[in-house]
């Protein structure tokens, strides 16, 4: 296929914006009216609501502080409170950052991404802001005393950048330094560290890492008594090679091995974790006799002497997985999940073994997770769960103790008559593949959603958007444990890698039929939503089963896979998709590739496809491709494309109701309607 559009990668091209404009106010002519309204502003409602539970982090002083979003403050506020604030119904926030007041003071249009506090004196931070919600950023250093940017503090300019703290002098950078200093995924492939008071051109070299690596990184454990550096190379987004950087100069290259980096020695698509003096190792593939999914543990220091004397602190079954962890001084919590319903444990390291007990009064929720501890300071978690038709409670706890009630959030539909129904369809080669329905009518509209990739597990969750506009109108809701996921670990994971990639589809495809044969819905009732990996599968639903649907939305979606690894961050992406210029790769790629299996003469249902011109991870040009050959095959297609927003399409949320609403309506309005031919 000779690409017909490549003039649409070029994303600000006048003539790539104006194609972009005329398709944005096509579709807000069509769907854009009173209905819309209505819904977009109870969307709003929920994103805007200030009864919401506020998720917290800790940094070790004290204080609880978020990040937060209404209508009054539309690109949010950097806050805190003292603990016994935070347990008041309407808590005393103090405003760190004013990102809107900051916005009209300097005539930008930032958006928060990011901050790390230096935890001695916890009187500084670095702040990352991103144009629009884009990936890349700039760091600006912050007095968390003064209220200000520091005069003369640390600062780097826009690029896609990972900092962290040695001490109150010192940064580790890695980022832009110019010519050949990225990888060709277009992330850092040099990490320097950085001397206050210094230019940015006399750092010193830490790490330099290979063009073909995915990006490398540096981070400082300020633990006091425990104080070291470690320097990541990631290799592809699966195998890295984890070091430690002894004090004093240490540069050190992969061609040239000689410098004082300690490696790791563990496997390179194994995840590690070091708190004080413990080494965790969680495993990807079997090692010395221990099964992917297993988590152990052992003493660091032994490890880096050649011992290997591991405890198996998880070990997974054929329906059980390890999802999460998080130490607080001197436990360590587990989440774990048997077929996609979680289970929290706290673990205690013992002379002889781990003591292992539940933690209480989260097993009538179907999800929870850790949202934060404080490691240095105490034994003390805050654990959020939720389920489809459960709004959050975010809960203090305490090892040893139980579940102190901290936040509710409000119900934002009427859940009455609703339930939740856990079924499993079998796939083209037998795979019991599990799939959670809420809500609907038999042979109603039902709308399905999946992911199927990069190990990411989609688990039970209370949305309150999907609940006014989807649920409440009396549509099914529906979420698929497609493979490709991490619901049962590394191994459904790695079943739907680069040329088994099909698999996803084809559990994707059997979760429809399933569907369909349980009555709960009809093919011209069901529909389908996605986004980026899941805006892939979206793609492929829609090129190679377009029987099986009603309709279809993909959202900031991979499309043109032949193309994919020479956009923006395609190439770290190859572990999971694969390689389009090997020929051995492109031979199973070009067969799902959704912009390469569109044809004038097969019929589709209609797509709306949602991109941002901001995405510096998966290319607009994607979205904008596909909707251009569709509509020049006569195909029904909408196209939405916020100039704002990066990879999640949004920087506010006025935009995200916009965004939000729109997949709705335009679902709803093509599903409910249907002919079910009865």
């Amino acid at each position: 296929m000779i690409d017909p559009y490549p003039w649409l990668e070029d994303v600000d091209a006048p003539e790539a914006l104006r194609w972009v404009a005329e398709r944005n106010t096509e579709t807000l002519q069509e769907w854009g009216d009173t209905e819309f309204a209505r819904l977009k502003d109870a969307v709003r409602e929920v994103l805007d609501s200030k009864d919401r539970i506020s998720y917290p982090g800790w940094r070790g002083d004290g204080f609880y502080y978020d990040f937060w979003r209404d209508a009054d403050h539309p690109r949010g506020l950097w806050r805190r409170t003292p603990a016994e604030q935070f347990r008041q119904d309407a808590p005393k926030w103090d405003v760190l950052v004013d990102v809107d007041a900051l916005n009209a003071a300097e005539g930008e249009n930032w958006t928060w991404s990011d901050v790390t506090v230096l935890r001695d004196g916890y009187d500084r931070c670095l702040i990352s802001l991103s144009r629009g919600g884009a990936d890349a950023v700039v760091v600006r250093e912050f007095s968390l005393r003064d209220r200000a940017f520091v005069a003369d503090g640390f600062v780097l300019d826009e690029a896609k950048t990972d900092v962290s703290w040695q001490d109150a002098d010192h940064i580790f950078v890695a980022t832009d330094f110019g010519d050949g200093s990225l990888t060709s995924s277009g992330y850092a492939r040099v990490v320097k560290r950085w001397r206050r008071g210094t230019p940015l051109s006399e750092a010193e070299l830490i790490f330099e890492g290979d063009a073909d690596d995915v990006l490398v990184s540096a981070h400082h454990d300020q633990t006091a008594g425990h104080e070291r550096t470690f320097v990541t190379r990631m290799i592809d987004f699966y195998r890295s090679e984890h070091c430690l950087l002894p004090p004093g100069p240490s540069a050190q290259t992969p061609s040239s091995p000689a410098g004082a980096l300690v490696r790791i020695d563990i496997p390179d698509d194994a995840n590690c974790d070091v708190h004080r003096d413990w080494l965790l190792i969680r495993l990807r593939s079997p090692w010395l006799g221990h099964p992917a999914g297993a988590l152990l543990a052992t003493g660091l220091g032994d490890f880096l002497a050649g011992r290997r004397d591991l405890t198996v602190l998880f070990e997974p079954d054929e329906r059980t997985s390890l999802q999460a962890w998080a130490w607080t001084r001197n436990h360590l919590l587990l989440v774990t999940m048997t077929d996609v319903r979680t289970r929290v444990e706290i673990l205690t390291p013992d002379t002889s073994r781990w003591r292992r007990e539940p933690v209480p009064g989260t097993a009538d929720f179907a999800s929870s997770w850790i949202v934060d501890t404080d490691p240095d300071n105490g034994d003390s978690y805050l654990l959020a769960s939720e389920g489809f038709l459960q709004p959050a409670t975010l809960s203090l706890g305490t090892v040893g103790g139980g579940l102190d009630v901290l936040k509710q959030a409000p119900g934002f539909f009427d859940t009455a008559g609703m339930t939740v129904r856990q079924h499993f369809a079998e796939s083209a080669d037998g795979t019991r593949v599990p799939y959670f329905v809420v809500g609907g009518t038999p042979g109603g509209p039902a709308l399905l959603y999946g992911y199927g990739g990069f190990e990411i597990s989609l688990t039970p969750s209370y949305n309150g958007v999907t609940g006014r506009g989807w649920l409440a109108r009396g549509g099914a809701y529906v979420v698929a444990n497609i493979r490709g996921g991490g619901e049962y670990g590394p191994a459904w994971h790695r079943a739907a890698l680069r040329e088994n990639r099909v698999k996803a589809y084809e559990d994707f495809a059997a979760v429809a039929k399933d569907l369909v044969a349980r009555g709960i819905t009809t093919p011209q009732r069901l529909g389908i939503n996605g986004g980026s990996n899941g805006g892939l599968l979206m793609g492929v639903m829609l090129t190679r089963y377009p029987e099986l649907f009603g309709a279809v939305v993909a959202s900031v979606p991979l499309l043109d896979m032949r193309r994919y690894t020479k956009l923006l961050a395609g190439r770290s992406w190859m572990a999971e998709y694969g390689d389009p210029d090997d020929p051995a790769d492109w031979a199973y790629l070009r067969e799902f590739s959704p912009y390469q299996n569109v044809h004038p003469d097969r019929s589709y249902p209609p797509v709306l496809l949602i991109t941002s011109t901001r995405d510096d991870r998966v290319h607009p040009g994607h979205a904008r491709k596909m909707a251009a050959l569709l509509r020049a095959q006569g195909h029904e297609v909408a196209y939405y494309e916020n100039v704002e927003g990066g990879h999640g399409a949004a920087a506010d949320n006025e935009q995200a109701a916009t965004i939000r609403a729109l997949t709705l309506e335009f679902l709803w309005r093509k599903l409910k309607g249907a002919d079910t031919g009865g």
